[in-house]
């Protein structure tokens, strides 16, 4: 089990902190993961699935039970995201990196408004760089409803973009 904790916990940490913007909650998310991985690792058969998936799963259990909490008990975070200054690199125009910085910043705006479910899904999809079907197993879903949902997602940020008609230039 050390072996696996090595190999995914930063993956699963990753992952619960994109969904709670907290160092602190991911962490907890994370222990909360693996505690019930190992807790359960007598119970897991493999049916052909990655044990990623299953450890995903999990933690997207766990997430789900976390959103759930935060609407009855909302709590603002203190910690800031978004901008990333050591990023820039030494070729870039001061402006440029502004640009690329706010764009960022809106893009993961506008993520934070999904539903979550669509923000699972782009976390897995373009954070983890899973298959539609492995999504589908961790979302308790077909890979079709995934590529469906993929799709909606796409369209719905598409038109929130759109109609904010953004006036400075940033798409």
């Amino acid at each position: 089990f050390g072996r696996l904790y090595q190999r995914y916990v930063k993956r699963i940490y990753n992952y619960l902190y994109r969904h709670t913007g907290n160092q602190a909650e991911a962490e907890d998310l994370t222990s909360r993961t693996f505690f019930r991985a190992l807790r359960s690792l007598h119970q897991y058969k493999d049916r052909g699935g990655a044990f990623q998936a299953w450890l995903f799963r999990i933690a997207h259990n766990l997430v789900v039970n976390w959103y759930r909490d935060q609407s009855r008990h909302p709590v603002v975070s203190l910690e800031v995201t978004g901008d990333h200054p050591g990023q820039a690199t030494h070729h870039d125009e001061p402006h440029e990196h502004i640009i690329r910085t706010e764009r960022r910043v809106l893009v993961a705006r506008l993520i934070a408004q999904l539903p979550e479910d669509r923000k699972t899904l782009l976390i897995l999809k373009f954070v983890e760089k899973m298959a539609n079907e492995e999504i589908g197993k961790v979302l308790g879903k077909t890979e079709g409803a995934i590529k469906s949902l993929y799709h909606r997602t796409l369209l719905d940020l598409r038109e929130i973009l759109e109609r904010e008609e953004f006036a400075d230039g940033l798409f």
